[in-house]
Order: C-alpha cells, then structure tokens, then sequence
C-alpha cells in the first residue's frame, strides 16, 4: 500500500502582524489630562467645602459628645448627655417655637408681596433695571443698622410706631414686652430684608414663562388677573416652593434681626423673643459658656434644617412632574387654540376683502351668465367647432 502523506502547508506570504506599538508618555499624559483635567478644574469648590463646611461639622460633633467648656477646655467624653440635657430644657423649646412664629408671620406676608412685586416689574415699565435694583437695596443694607432703626422704631415709648396709633387714636403697642408683638415686630424686619431678593427670584420665573399661553388666555378671553391666577401662579409653583423652603431654612437661622432688635437683652423679658441660633450663642458665650452643649444645639438644628430640605426636595419632586404634564397638555391646546385663531383670522380676511370696482366698459357688457355657459347670441370656440365636424 502506498501511504498517503498530507503535504504541510505552505507559509504564508506577505508581511507578518506588525508589534503592538508602544503609547508614548505625552499620549498617556493627553488622556489622563481629558479624564482627570474636570475633577481637577472642580476640586476647589470641594477643596474648599472640606475647609469651612465638612470639618466644622465633624469637629462639631465631636465637641457635642464632649464636657466643653470655654475657659477650662475639653473634658471628659459623656456621650449623648449634652443632648439630652438641651432637649430637657424648656427654653430650648420655647426658642424653637419663636422661630416657628416668627417663620410664619414673615413668610407669608412676604411670599405674597415677593409675587406681587414680582407681578409688577414684569410688566413693560420705563427705567425696569432701576427699579429691578431699587428693590434689592434693603437686602444690600447691613442688617445691624437695619435692625437698629426698626428697633428704634417699634419702641415701647417715643416708637414711631406707636405715636402713629396714637394719633389715629388707638393704644400704643408693647412691642418689646408683648410676645406675639415682638414677634410681628421682627417678622416686618425679615420681610423689609428678604423681600426685594425673593421678588427678583419669582420675577426670574415670571419671564421664563411661554408667551404662548398668555395669548392662548387672551383668545379664551382671560384678563389680566385670570391670566395671572390661571396661567402665572401655576407655571412658577415649584418657584414658590423653593421660595417658602429657603425662606423656612434662613428662618431657622435668623440671628441679627433678634439680637439687634434689642442689645440689651437676649430675647427680652421672659425670652419671649429668643430663636434657636440665639439661644445657642447664649449657651456658648453667655452664662453657661459651654461649649458641648451649644455644639449640641448647633447639631439638633442641623437635622432640624435638614428635614426642611428632604420636604422641600419632596414637594419640588412632585410640583415638578405634574407641572410637566400640565405643561405638555397646556403647550398641545395653546397650539390648537393658536391655528384656530389663525383659521378665523384669514377667513374673516378674506370674507372683509374689498372687490375692486369693473371699468366702465365692462360694466356696459350684458352678463355672460352662470360659469361655464355660453352668452346668449355667442358660441365657444368648442361649440364651433364641434358643429363644424358634425
């Protein structure tokens, strides 16, 4: 038998695969620049947050398990006793309660006239960067000189205030040592301050709105204050909302306005209007000076604050999807509303269009009739010569 030997396979031709090329270092150096380059362009904002935000906080905590005081030091570690001892003390609660109270009553006075005030410099006004600015001055003023010239004003005696309502006949107002008046007091303080910088925020929004749904209001036949309840206040909700959840968070820290409103005293007789912050600067550098609990109140106000923000992130979670699909419905009728108008618009155009007057020999030729018939004692070219091949 003759063995069968499989021929080996002739090499292949051509040139072989070329040796994975070597990246050089100014390559790897250009794409470690386009990956890393953004963390490096933010890293100070981080940088810098770490610095007078997250230590801060840290070393906060850490005093607040501690015995702090400021003049014998750090002391031993006791825990969550600093705690405990702020929250069983009544006048912490009584400090929360005022900055509640005076939240409440500068809020909505304020939100309201932030929108009206808003409402206003949105219209076509003459000089509207001048009076854009003018309302931001009282925000731009420093707010001890601010809360000193209120102070001056709402005084028990010799009070500009008070010398109004005599002179219109009523009692004069314990500013200072009723409660709820010291409350209302600060409150207008806030609202003198706070107001002109909320104005320019809804005022931001108001202009941000499509021009589009306005004129769908106008062919509805809305007014001015329809198509402002109707089409304004729903567009610049979620606005409102951050509005009245920034305004709870400043409340929850207001300082100078209680502390100027009388420099005598830390939130006058019987503390009536004494805030948390307030109460917290009394613990660390007034009587007590203890550092431990003051740290404690600064962290229960922390988590205070930072449930406002988990329900403002909450509320502008939900305000948001369903001005969206309000907004989608609103954008498809305001385009259906728009080609209606548009339709009529050339319609009654055209059904208004003048007709020009015929000259005078034309008006002397006799009526050709109905379209398509002949006049009478004429043929058509078509007629002739139809009869010509008949």
């Amino acid at each position: 038998m003759t063995a069968l030997h499989t021929p080996a396979p002739a090499p292949a031709r051509g040139n072989p695969d070329p040796a994975p090329r070597r990246v050089g270092f100014t390559q790897r150096l250009s794409r470690w620049d386009v990956k890393l380059s953004p963390y490096l362009y933010i890293s100070p904002f981080f940088l810098l947050f770490a610095l007078v935000g997250a230590f801060p906080l840290v070393y906060t905590a850490y005093v607040s398990v501690h015995e702090w005081n400021l003049l014998g030091g750090q002391g031993e570690f006791v825990g969550l006793q600093n705690f405990a001892d702020v929250l069983g003390q009544a006048i912490f609660w009584k400090s929360v309660g005022n900055t509640f109270s005076i939240f409440v009553l500068s809020a909505a006075p304020q939100l309201a006239l932030a929108i009206t005030i808003a409402a206003l410099l949105d219209q076509n006004l003459r000089a509207a960067t001048f009076w854009r600015m003018g309302v931001l001055v009282p925000y731009v003023v420093a707010p001890v000189a601010v809360s000193l010239i209120f102070g001056r004003m709402f005084a028990d005696q010799y009070g500009l205030i008070n010398a109004i309502l005599g002179g219109i006949g009523l009692d004069p107002v314990g500013w200072h040592s009723d409660r709820f008046a010291s409350h209302v007091a600060i409150a207008t303080i806030v609202n003198f301050r706070w107001t002109g910088y909320n104005a320019l925020i809804l005022l931001a929004a108001m202009q941000a709105v499509p021009r589009e749904l306005y004129e769908a209001a106008v062919i509805d036949g809305a007014g001015r204050f329809r198509q402002f309840f109707s089409v304004t206040i729903p567009q610049i909700r979620s606005t409102m909302v951050f509005v009245v959840i920034t305004a709870t968070i400043g409340g929850m820290q207001i300082f100078d306005e209680v502390r100027m409103y009388d420099p005598i005293g830390l939130g006058g007789p019987s503390r009536n209007w004494m805030t948390t912050v307030l109460y917290l600067y009394d613990v660390a550098w007034g009587n007590q000076k203890n550092f431990g609990r003051a740290a404690a109140v600064a962290w229960l106000l922390f988590l205070l604050i930072v449930c406002i923000g988990l329900i403002n992130f909450y509320l502008t979670s939900r305000i948001a999807a369903a001005d969206g699909d309000r907004s989608a419905v609103s954008r498809r009728r305001t385009q259906a509303l728009i080609a209606q108008a548009q339709a009529k618009a050339r319609a009654g155009s055209r059904a208004e269009a003048p007709t020009a007057p015929l000259p005078a020999h034309a008006a002397a030729l006799p009526d050709d009739g109905p379209p398509g018939q002949a006049p009478p004692g004429r043929t058509t070219r078509s007629t002739r010569d139809s009869g010509g091949q008949r």
